[in-house]
């Protein structure tokens, strides 16, 4: 059934989105992933287990979904190690110099209307595009 295919991804998007507004709401916080890690390295330390307890929520609640659904994420396979690696460094690198993540600037930026979201946004899509057709079709790792 099509309703059924889209469930899962619908109610997460939903949950997210509740997670997102809860922690404005309550908090004055925007529910940037990167930023929120990044303040776990800081000297300022007034809000390191609050920014713990977030991240640790993030794979608490893969655990609790994989653990509730008996669905096992299946890991990419015949990809390289480094190539993964590499990915990691320049996806740290990507939110750096944009000042923020996907769920920062597209969840919360763009519910806010900021312009500089959408053109962080804008720019993650392009760039996400561009490295799948370049990794899949020109180098053939899939």
């Amino acid at each position: 059934m099509l309703l059924a295919e889209y469930a899962q991804p619908l109610a997460g998007g939903l949950l997210i989105g509740l997670a997102s507004a809860i922690l404005l709401f309550f908090n004055g916080r925007i529910a940037g992933v990167s930023g929120i890690a990044r303040g776990l390295f800081t000297n300022n330390k007034q809000d390191f287990f609050a920014r713990l307890l977030f991240l640790a929520g993030l794979v608490v609640g893969a655990w609790l979904y994989e653990g509730v659904s008996g669905q096992t994420p299946i890991p990419r396979e015949h990809f390289p190690p480094l190539l993964l690696a590499l990915a990691g460094v320049l996806v740290a690198t990507g939110t750096s110099l944009a000042r923020g993540c996907t769920s920062g600037h597209g969840v919360c930026g763009l519910a806010r209307f900021s312009q500089r979201s959408l053109i962080a946004v804008i720019t993650f899509l392009i760039t996400a595009i561009v490295t799948a057709y370049t990794v899949r079709h020109i180098w053939g790792i899939y």
